[in-house]
């Protein structure tokens, strides 16, 4: 994913929470506020938590949150050693079919590394 594409993600990404939560749907308006909430810190600290939300969507298979919690785990200060500890994890748990997840992961960490890139606004996946 190149610098570009780092940026478009994050665009896109704020573009269109922002017209969904323009919507008058209190469903969806407090299916956001809750993963918002959820993402805070509390007995777990949002390192931690941030670190979950990336084994489960590399478990769940879901590129788009994957990029969105390696930003995440990046901007709360989670290591290379520590990114490579959560692949494992979510490698090991999801099996091999999260194998292409994990090149799209480590991918987009090695562009954030490389352009610098801050990481998208906190939660509203």
């Amino acid at each position: 994913m190149s610098e570009d594409r780092v940026k478009q993600f994050t665009d896109f990404r704020k573009r269109m929470n922002e017209r969904i939560l323009a919507e008058d749907n209190q469903v969806v308006r407090r299916f956001f506020a809750l993963d918002t909430q959820t993402y805070k810190a509390g007995a777990l600290d949002v390192k931690t938590k941030e670190m979950l939300g990336l084994v489960a969507s590399m478990v769940l298979r879901c590129d788009d949150c994957i990029a969105y919690h390696v930003a995440q785990c990046k901007e709360v200060g989670v290591n290379r050693d520590e990114f490579f500890e959560i692949f494992s994890v979510g490698l090991v748990v999801g099996g091999s079919i999260v194998i292409p997840h994990l090149r799209r992961a480590v991918d987009f960490l090695d562009q954030l590394e490389a352009a610098g890139t801050e990481a998208p606004p906190p939660h509203e996946h």
